[in-house]
């Protein structure tokens, strides 16, 4: 299975994306912002960074990048796609994901290593968890707020697309402690938090975030069958 992983100018995580991606047993492709076309992925890793040095609006430009084009017509016909903080931001602004991301309660950059409750094991994406199971993952944001009016969020609370929910102290002021949510058919996936830093206990608090990465690509085998 192929899995695209876009770099955007001021991408800094898409290096990572790949190597998780690869982890998991997955051809990782790299996709460039100026790009037309996907080149035959199956997925679309969209990786977190600083796109376009977050003027305006962190993803308020990347959104408009060739690339884009293409990931939102692939995405509304039912290719799973995963934005990663950056990336989240961008498939918000895309609308792709509801919602919006803002800067952090007490304006501070956020690095630390954060527990996140899996509250939606039947996403593309999520696949391998267990529902309820606590994993832990590098969470590194200034603008990880998640914000939606209250219609919006009571949607997301019925249907069951709330993916990823912080344990104990809310790190950024997100509403009703959202760490990410998915499209109304589960495919598209945003979370603020980095799963890409947790694929190796070697290198990362834990290796819990591989299982991400491991359910796209049963998601794609199981499509194929």
């Amino acid at each position: 299975m192929k899995i695209g992983v876009i770099t955007f100018p001021g991408t800094l995580d898409d290096v990572d994306a790949a190597r998780a991606a690869r982890y998991a047993d997955a051809e990782a492709v790299s996709l460039w912002h100026a790009d037309e076309d996907l080149h035959g992925v199956d997925a679309v890793i969209v990786p977190g960074g600083f796109s376009y040095g977050d003027y305006l609006r962190c993803g308020a430009i990347a959104r408009f990048a060739p690339v884009m084009t293409s990931v939102v017509e692939a995405a509304r016909k039912g290719m799973p796609v995963l934005g990663i903080c950056n990336g989240f931001q961008i498939l918000c602004e895309a609308g792709l994901l509801p919602g919006a991301l803002v800067r952090n309660a007490k304006l501070h950059f956020v690095c630390r290593d954060q527990w996140l409750r899996v509250e939606n094991n039947t996403t593309s994406w999520t696949g391998r968890y267990e529902k309820g199971a606590e994993i832990l993952v590098p969470l590194k944001s200034g603008e990880g707020g998640y914000v939606a009016d209250q219609s919006t969020l009571d949607e997301l609370e019925g249907e069951g697309r709330v993916v990823f929910r912080y344990v104990g102290e809310n790190p950024n002021g997100s509403r009703n402690d959202i760490a990410g949510v998915c499209s109304a058919n589960g495919r598209v996936v945003g979370l603020m938090p980095h799963p890409e830093h947790a694929i190796d206990a070697l290198t990362g608090p834990s290796d819990d975030g591989l299982g991400m990465f491991y359910s796209a690509v049963d998601a794609l085998v199981a499509a194929t069958a």
